[in-house]
């Protein structure tokens, strides 16, 4: 199963639209995970068409429009990995240890926020991703997002794409 990890897209207030490389990972994937901060509805009625499934949460900048169709926590288990996206996860110090005490159910968690790509495990198991922003990079070099690859209960390959 292909996995595409998208999260503080922010349209169409950092940009118009998502770039294409972008959009063709979204139309060739399993599912599609967005952390959070898209800022206006349109962007979700256009994944949850272009995608063959679309696991998503609202992030801060998220209005009511948003939070009345998103969960603030998504949980879904692919392919016998449990996944939970979020928004937020705090202060990078002592992340790891805080997740894994927040979801200890959880196999992968998925979040945003900060627009600062992230990878970690941690000491539980938890793996953390976030797959930073493909429109608003922020103090970040390039803008990204992930592609991840999950199969027979497990995490295999993930990937941070820059755009």
């Amino acid at each position: 199963m292909r996995i595409v990890l998208m999260s503080d897209t922010h349209i169409p207030h950092r940009a118009r639209d998502l770039p294409a490389p972008l959009w063709a990972e979204v139309e060739s994937a399993d599912v599609v995970v967005h952390a959070g901060d898209w800022v206006h509805v349109d962007l979700l009625d256009e994944l949850e068409q272009r995608s063959a499934r679309l696991v998503g949460c609202w992030g801060n900048n998220d209005g009511p429009a948003l939070r009345s169709r998103l969960p603030e926590r998504a949980d879904v288990t692919l392919a016998g990995v449990r996944f939970t996206v979020v928004h937020e996860t705090g202060q990078s110090k002592g992340r790891e240890a805080r997740m894994a005490a927040a979801y200890p159910d959880t196999d992968v968690l998925v979040f945003g926020h900060s627009h600062i790509p992230w990878d970690t495990t941690a000491g539980s198991g938890l793996r953390l991703l976030n797959p930073g922003s493909p429109t608003d990079r922020r103090r970040q070099p390039f803008h990204t997002y992930m592609t991840a690859v999950v199969g027979a209960g497990s995490l295999g390959e993930v990937t941070m794409h820059r755009v």
